[in-house]
C-alpha cells in the first residue's frame, strides 16, 4: 500500500484527493495537516467522507509526514517549497498543486507569484505533471509540479497542432470559463453566490500568472516563439473549465486529418476523450470525472481550426490530475481509483 500524507486538506482540491484517494485501492491515508483543524475527524469536516475516512486532522508539527511515501500539498503557493527538501531527503515523493516548482525560471515565478523561491535548487529537478504529454518523466519522478488547471486545457489542445506544425505559435488565442470553485474554498466577496451568481465576467486580461507557465510548456513542442492571448472568465457554475482555443493553419489539411491527428496522438490516453468532428463537449459531461474531452471546429473549412475543451477544473485540472502521477510514480495502472463516470444532471 502507498503510504500518503496531504498537507491541506481542508479545501477543495483536499477534500476532492480525499474524495479519491478514499476509493484508491493501493493507498492508506497516513495523515491530513491543518493547523486549524487539529484533532477534529475528517469526516466531521465533510460528512460525504462518512465510513470511508477514519482518521482526524493533525497540525503540522505534530504529523510525521516522513513516514509517508507521497505528500500531497493541496495548499497557497510557497508552502510546498518550504517543506519540500526536508521529505525529500528523507525519501518521500512530493506531488505539489500549487505552483511552487510549474515555472523554471526562478525570476519568472516571483515576478508573477510575488513571493521569494526559498529552494531554487529543486527547480531543474521538478517534473511538470501534464502525463499524457510528460509520462515518462512522471513514472521516475520524486518531486512533481501538477499544472494548473487552465494550462491542462490549452496544452491538451494545442499540443498535436504544434508538434506537426500545422498552426502559427505566434497567433494563439484562449478563450476560457471556469466554475467558482477554481478561486478556492475562502471567504472573498468576488466569490459570494450573491455576487457570482447570474453573472458573467472576464479577469486578468492584461496579464494572468497561469500564461508564462502554458507559454513555456508550449515552448518546448515548437520552434516558433510563442505567443498566447489568454482571456479567462468567471462563470456561474461551481466546478467545470471550458476554453475555445483558436489556431491559424499555415498549410492545407483536410478536416479528417487534423480528427485523425488529434485520434493517433490521445488513442493511449484514457483521460483524453478525442471527441466526433463538430461535437460540443459541455462541462457537465465531466462533471465529478477525471475525463477531459475535446472536440475540432472549422467554420467554413477556412483556415481557423478551433478546439473546444472541458474538464472538472477539480479532477483534471487538479486531484485528479495528482493522483494519474502518483500511479505512474508507484507502478501502479494509470487509470487507478480514477474509473469515476460524471454526474448527469
Amino acid at each position: 500500500m502507498i503510504k500518503v500524507g496531504i498537507v491541506g486538506g481542508t479545501g477543495y482540491t483536499g477534500v476532492e484527493l480525499l474524495r479519491l484517494l478514499a476509493v484508491h485501492p493501493g493507498v492508506q491515508l497516513t495523515a491530513i495537516t491543518s493547523r486549524k483543524e487539529d484533532g477534529l475527524p475528517v469526516a466531521d469536516m465533510f460528512p460525504s467522507l462518512r465510513g470511508r475516512v477514519d482518521i482526524a486532522f493533525s497540525a503540522p508539527d505534530k504529523a510525521d509526514l516522513t513516514k509517508c511515501d507521497v505528500v500531497f500539498f493541496a495548499t497557497p503557493h510557497g508552502v510546498a517549497m518550504a517543506q519540500a527538501p526536508a521529505l525529500l531527503a528523507a525519501g518521500v515523493k512530493v506531488i505539489d498543486l500549487a505552483a511552487d516548482f510549474r515555472l523554471k525560471d526562478q525570476a519568472t515565478f516571483e515576478q508573477w507569484y510575488k513571493i521569494p523561491h526559498t529552494c531554487p535548487e529543486l527547480l531543474e529537478q521538478a517534473v511538470y505533471g501534464l502525463v499524457e504529454l510528460n509520462r515518462e518523466a512522471v513514472k521516475g519522478a520524486k518531486l512533481i509540479a501538477n499544472p494548473g488547471c487552465y494550462p491542462t486545457t490549452m496544452q491538451l489542445g494545442y499540443y498535436p497542432l504544434l508538434k506537426a506544425g500545422l498552426i502559427d505559435a505566434g497567433n494563439l488565442i484562449a478563450d476560457c470559463k471556469s466554475g467558482v470553485s477554481g478561486a478556492g474554498r475562502k471567504a472573498e466577496i468576488a466569490t459570494l453566490f450573491s455576487e457570482s451568481s447570474d453573472n458573467f465576467k472576464a479577469y486578468g486580461v492584461s496579464g494572468h500568472r497561469h500564461t508564462p507557465e502554458t507559454v513555456a510548456q508550449l515552448q518546448r513542442y515548437t520552434d516558433q516563439p510563442v505567443d498566447l492571448v489568454f482571456t479567462p472568465h468567471l462563470v456561474p457554475m461551481i466546478r467545470g473549465m471550458h476554453s475555445t482555443l483558436y489556431g491559424r493553419l499555415n498549410r492545407e489539411i483536410s478536416n479528417e486529418e487534423l480528427q485523425a491527428l488529434f485520434e493517433e496522438q490521445y488513442k493511449d490516453s484514457p483521460f483524453v476523450d478525442v471527441m466526433p468532428f463538430a461535437s460540443h463537449p459541455e462541462t457537465r459531461s465531466t462533471r465529478g470525472s477525471n475525463m477531459l474531452r475535446l472536440a475540432l471546429h472549422r467554420p467554413n473549412n477556412g483556415k481557423t481550426v478551433i478546439v473546444l475543451v472541458v474538464q472538472d477544473n477539480l479532477v483534471k485540472g487538479a486531484a485528479g490530475q495528482a493522483v494519474q502521477c502518483m500511479n505512474l510514480m508507484f507502478d501502479q495502472e494509470e487509470s487507478t481509483g480514477l474509473n469515476q463516470i460524471a454526474l448527469l444532471p
